[in-house]
């Protein structure tokens, strides 16, 4: 069965490559970012039905706009992955400015809400679907250096799983740890070392089957790609 599948941060790392594998199987993405050059390479390598469009998950305004074509032009999004999220530079958090920590938390959870102020509601009205908020091993574990943005994927956990307690039946809202995957993300921290793990599109062939087979039973469940 064709699902349609919301997909933020969809034009690299870990959004791209799902983006790339749920069309590869016969699924319809609709995806966002803030790289119109990326955004015009999705749109020209996977075509229509996908569509891909220019989106600041921090502007609720612009996250309303989207989401209200994508329902009345695409239909009601089966699949919402919340992806899109940032780091912070390797540093102790009394080194953060104000200015980084601000953007971190505005993109990694505040964006998250956006999303799911205005996907959800029709999904609720539908009675049926899926939100995966990605967290992180630092959204369950810590580390030095990190602490913004492990801050923010241990909101992520609480945010999710308060969220499942409020979903009706038949619906499921999901924290879900990607592992470790060598990305740019990846790459800012650990620097050469996250060589030694394996790219996006090898993640994706893992991932995306298993988001495929997510249900209602996953409700509240903290997950991780196997």
């Amino acid at each position: 069965m064709n699902r349609l599948i919301l997909i933020t941060g969809a034009t690299r790392g870990l959004g791209q490559a799902m983006a790339r594998d749920f069309a590869s199987l016969g699924h319809t993405i609709a995806g966002c970012g803030r790289d119109s050059a990326a955004l015009e390479c999705m749109r020209n390598e996977l075509g229509k039905p996908h569509d891909f469009c220019h989106v600041d998950v921090r502007e609720d305004a612009e996250v309303s706009r989207w989401i209200k074509r994508i329902t009345l032009e695409m239909g009601i999004p089966d699949l919402v992955v919340n992806n899109a999220a940032v780091i912070n530079r390797n540093a102790p958090l009394w080194e953060m400015s104000q200015k980084e920590f601000d953007q971190l938390v505005d993109i990694n959870i505040k964006g998250v809400q956006n999303v799911i102020r205005h996907a959800v509601p029709p999904m609720l009205g539908r009675g049926s679907g899926i939100i995966v908020n990605m967290s992180s091993g630092w959204g369950r574990s810590a580390s030095p250096e990190v602490a913004p943005y492990c801050a923010s994927k241990w909101a992520i956990e609480g945010l999710t799983k308060a969220l499942a307690l409020e979903l009706p039946e038949g619906m499921a809202a999901v924290p879900l740890n990607p592992g470790v995957i060598n990305t740019e993300m990846l790459q800012c921290c650990f620097g050469h070392s996250a060589s030694q793990y394996g790219d996006a599109r090898a993640w994706a062939k893992k991932a995306v089957p298993f988001l495929l087979n997510l249900g209602p039973d996953d409700n509240g469940e903290s997950l991780s790609v196997p």
